[in-house]
């Protein structure tokens, strides 16, 4: 506990000394954000969005991890979650073009440019490369908002082309790195993650829209090439010359109507809006993995699919703005037999070769079981909490949640749970925010053996226009 107590200080100084925030998402003091009018109407516009996640970090490492070249038990850091920047351009009710850049996962010690090592200006984890996240341009066929009468659609249809997000498989798939309930998504919603997407993108063609409250989205992509060693009985990510991949998400919205103008869906309205949805969603690529079956390799498709719900509502009276959140997703994932990919979010262990005590099967640092062919439930809750009517100037509002995470896997006997808890201390909405969270992960030394669970405490700072 005593490594963790600095970062336990911080957020409660924290929480009575910034006695001021908004309630919102979209604060009053933003606005339209960083807009830029082409036309008196409006209807021509340009708008940038800037962001940045750091985090620091109190992590008990997997056993036997090294840092840098020394046995660490524990480490603690400070490093850049995302540093991002977005803009697109609707330049006629029918066209638009969205670019988005930035970098991820730079830490004190990895995360930098390719080949970077040692000591000096381009030393371990320095001046990582900007890279697309997302650049595509749609054409809408039928637009959400009629160019005559200026009155929405009951329905609406757009097409669009390029490295996008608009893939799926759930409403988490395609969430919003800019308003989470916890402090991040918990990855496995990106099943293909940096093996056969892009950060979560793929090259294709996608449609989306709506018909009454059903909002929906297809998609056909490219999958990028994926060659892993093919092992005895275990699918890895080898797909050859890649088949194309087909998938979509639809949601059914029953309250209040969420915009599809972008992909990214919300994680909490902060009190803002009244939403219930049900949703679910597929992916499917022929051949994506291959295994070796009694010294023959065999190809495997690729086969996942979600269903999930969503709602987010104000509760008490309006001067209060209280609200719950909460989001559940069941993922059935199929990779082909015994797939497993460890996964360490900003991992900076390596392996210890001299260890002599039982290893982690994940690996390193924070590596653990992320994604593989089984299930995996997933369920988080929040509640923001009434503001206090006799200190209307306070701005800041205080929003604890929790998490749970089942993992049952074909390549593991046990199932694994997975804790987390905190609390977001919104002091102009998702705007600017503060998140604490502390989480918990099982430790398997062997398939059939979990021995004990490690912990990684988190607070991470928030700014974005």
């Amino acid at each position: 506990m005593k490594k963790f107590f600095p970062l336990f200080v911080l957020p409660m100084f924290l929480s009575v000394l910034l006695q001021s925030g908004v309630y919102a998402q979209g604060s009053a003091d933003y606005g339209a954000g960083l807009k830029v009018s082409l036309n008196p109407e409006g209807s021509k516009y340009v708008r940038v969005l800037l962001w940045n996640q750091m985090w620091m970090r109190s992590i008990q490492n997997n056993p036997g991890t090294l840092v840098n070249g020394e046995q660490a038990n524990s480490t603690f850091d400070i490093g850049a979650r995302r540093l991002r920047a977005l803009a697109y351009a609707q330049i006629t009710p029918r066209y638009l073009v969205l670019a988005h850049v930035g970098i991820n996962n730079q830490t004190f010690l990895n995360g930098g440019a390719a080949g970077t090592t040692g000591t000096g200006g381009y030393g371990a984890g320095k001046k990582p490369g900007l890279f697309f996240h997302d650049i595509w341009s749609e054409y809408a066929v039928i637009p959400a908002l009629n160019p005559e009468t200026k009155k929405a659609n009951k329905s609406s249809l757009s097409i669009g082309a390029g490295l996008h997000y608009w893939w799926g498989i759930s409403r988490m798939t395609s969430a919003s790195t800019l308003n989470f309930l916890a402090i991040d998504a918990p990855i496995f919603n990106w099943p293909l993650i940096e093996n056969s997407d892009q950060f979560a993108r793929m090259f294709g063609l996608y449609a989306k829209g709506k018909l009454g409250k059903l909002d929906y989205r297809i998609n056909m992509n490219k999958p990028f090439a994926t060659k892993l060693a093919a092992l005895e009985g275990t699918a890895v990510d080898n797909n050859g010359q890649s088949k194309m991949s087909y998938g979509g998400y639809g949601m059914y919205q029953f309250l209040d109507q969420e915009s599809n103008l972008l992909p990214f869906t919300v994680g909490s309205y902060v009190g803002t809006k009244r939403v219930f949805n049900i949703g679910a969603g597929f992916y499917h690529q022929s051949e994506g993995t291959k295994s070796l079956q009694n010294g023959s390799s065999k190809n495997h498709d690729i086969t996942l699919l979600s269903a999930d719900v969503f709602a987010d509502m104000p509760i008490g009276d309006k001067k209060s703005n209280a609200a719950v959140t909460a989001y559940s997703v069941y993922y059935n994932y199929n990779f082909g037999p015994n797939y497993l990919r460890n996964i360490g979010i900003m991992n900076v262990g390596t392996a210890n070769p001299d260890f002599g005590g039982a290893r982690a099967l994940a690996g390193a640092g924070n590596s653990r079981p992320m994604i593989g062919t089984g299930s995996i439930w997933y369920t988080q809750a929040g509640f923001l909490l009434p503001k206090d009517p006799t200190k209307e100037k306070v701005k800041m509002r205080v929003q604890p949640f929790a998490a749970y995470t089942m993992k049952k896997f074909e390549a593991l006997d046990k199932a694994g749970n997975y804790f987390d808890f905190g609390t977001n201390f919104l002091l102009d909405g998702h705007h600017a925010k503060i998140t604490l969270q502390y989480s918990t992960r099982p430790i398997y030394t062997a398939k059939d053996n979990i021995n004990g669970t490690k912990g990684e405490l988190l607070i991470q700072f928030q700014t974005y226009l």
